[in-house]
């Protein structure tokens, strides 16, 4: 059983002056949603997700050793710089902070270098695509190159692991976003290996249904969100309906082992776009309350049922803690979905946007 002792390392055998590590990481779509968390990014319950492929952060880590004769104002402190897209971006800087902070126990050696981190996504930032996983998980991997160096010793699942455990300090999704195109976070009982610590690789046979499934992500409000996740996730401490929505989410969890193994899509549907509406349900019930969806996102939610109904496509939907909307489909009916959603679904998009996109497989070194 892994503790967040087991990250905690004891010595370096090596040592590195300077250097410089480039990882890409992408996105997540959570099909069993995370909602409401303990202590320490730990999640109320545990959660599945597809990994995506091209909406993803590319973060490049340059990194020196501090001379501690010259530079004694920065030495018992964090040193970095942050660009964005090639330019200073001081307002991530906090959340850059605040992450070494939580980390530095576990990665002893931060203080003793400045680091230039560079990052940029392949999606806009603006486009309302929730952006922490994919960057807490890239400078997750950074890190974890850096520190590989000191001790080339280290297994590559151990690698793994704790860039994980690392990258779910930042943003608790982030750990789904480091390797496999289906992640489970969270400790479920029937799922070998499922840990609150860190994101697992889905142990179990999917069928070939799954393999290459599409997500097209309709652009309905760019804006940003009414409620940080963080609030979002803060409320479910004392929600009315709180213990049974964490019993169901392992419920749904459970069916889809034997719903992935099966190829069952007519399940998959019912338990992906129920949790969706659940998540919704959890804001719209909680104290205070609140809507994330717009009415452009039941335009479309209705316009999916009309056209699957219709037509026996097997499309659906899921939603993240926002107005936009993800279209999932097997790559089977790729051709027909991309034709209804250029003809019935565009219109609800800000600025015609959607983003194409489909199962991926995890962080990679550039």
């Amino acid at each position: 059983m892994f503790t967040a002792a087991d990250f905690i390392p004891n010595k370096y055998t090596s040592t590195i002056e300077n250097g410089n590590f480039e990882w890409s990481a992408p996105s997540n779509i959570a099909l069993v949603k995370y909602w409401g968390k303990k202590d320490n990014q730990i999640p109320a319950n545990p959660s599945v997700s597809f990994t995506l492929n091209n909406c993803k952060t590319i973060t490049k880590v340059a990194f020196s050793k501090k001379d501690i004769s010259t530079s004694l104002n920065v030495t018992n402190g964090f040193s970095f710089d942050l660009l964005f897209e090639g330019k200073p971006k001081e307002d991530f800087k906090p959340k850059i902070q605040k992450f070494l902070e939580r980390i530095e126990v576990y990665l002893p050696f931060l203080k003793d270098y400045h680091f230039t981190i560079d990052t940029q996504n392949t999606f806009p930032h603006s486009s309302g695509i929730a952006s922490s996983a994919s960057g807490m998980a890239a400078l997750a991997m950074n890190f974890m190159s850096l520190e590989k160096q000191l001790n080339p010793e280290m297994t590559d699942e151990y690698f793994y692991q704790k860039a994980s455990f690392l990258a779910r300090l930042g943003s608790g999704s982030a750990c789904r976003s480091v390797k496999g195109n289906v992640v489970v976070w969270g400790n479920q009982k029937n799922i070998k290996g499922s840990t609150d610590l860190f994101g697992v690789e889905f142990p179990y046979i999917i069928h070939e249904n799954f393999k290459n499934y599409q997500d097209t992500i309709l652009l309905v409000d760019k804006g940003e969100k009414q409620v940080s996740s963080t609030v979002g996730h803060d409320l479910m401490h004392n929600h009315p309906y709180a213990e049974r929505r964490f019993a169901q989410a392992h419920e749904n969890l459970d069916l889809l082992i034997s719903i992935f193994e099966s190829g069952n899509i007519e399940e998959f549907i019912k338990v992906v776009e129920s949790e969706a509406l659940t998540l919704h349900a959890m804001m719209m019930t909680s104290m205070p309350y609140y809507i994330l969806m717009k009415p452009n996102t039941l335009q479309i939610i209705n316009a999916i049922w009309k056209f699957r109904t219709e037509t026996q496509i097997p499309v659906c939907f899921t939603l993240d803690a926002g107005a936009n909307v993800h279209v999932l489909y097997p790559e089977n009916v790729k051709e027909k979905v991309l034709q209804f959603i250029q003809e019935k679904l565009v219109v609800f998009c800000q600025n015609g946007q959607y983003i194409c996109d489909e199962i991926g497989n995890g962080a990679i070194a550039l």
